[in-house]
């Protein structure tokens, strides 16, 4: 499987299973397994180790904390359809950690904000201090 120009899986490191998908159906709905469950191990596969560890560092919950990649398609009702659907979304998963990120660059806060931010933090002392009882010396 082609994930960009020079980065490729093996068709043998990902597994497909077939299972009954969700939903009304009607007649064939408990006869037939239309929907795919994609299975594909992070930590097994010949992605180089960069990838690896940008994809186990992605919040995405498709994410096993095993390093184990879940992905469901059942939309169609045609099992083949599930099928590339799926390899796409895996497909646009990895093509998603092959992008460097950008490094943060550290900035500091304008003179205007940090007025600002002064100024209301007087304010609400003020408020504050308006609320404390009143003395009768």
């Amino acid at each position: 499987m082609k994930i960009t120009d020079n980065l490729s899986i093996k068709d043998s490191e990902i597994d497909l299973q077939a299972i009954r998908a969700s939903g009304p159906g009607g007649q064939k709905v408990n006869k037939t397994a239309s929907a795919v469950q994609l299975f594909f191990d992070i930590k097994t596969s010949s992605l180089p180790q960069i990838y690896k560890e940008r994809l186990l560092n992605l919040n995405d919950q498709r994410i096993t904390r095993n390093g184990l990649i879940v992905i469901r398609a059942e939309k169609s009702r045609s099992q083949a359809k599930n099928k590339k659907e799926a390899f796409n979304k895996l497909q646009q998963l990895i093509q998603k950690a092959t992008v460097e990120p950008e490094p943060r660059k550290p900035t500091r806060p304008s003179r205007s904000s940090r007025q600002r931010r002064l100024a209301e933090k007087a304010r609400k002392s003020r408020i504050k201090e308006m609320r404390k009882p009143v003395d009768q010396e």
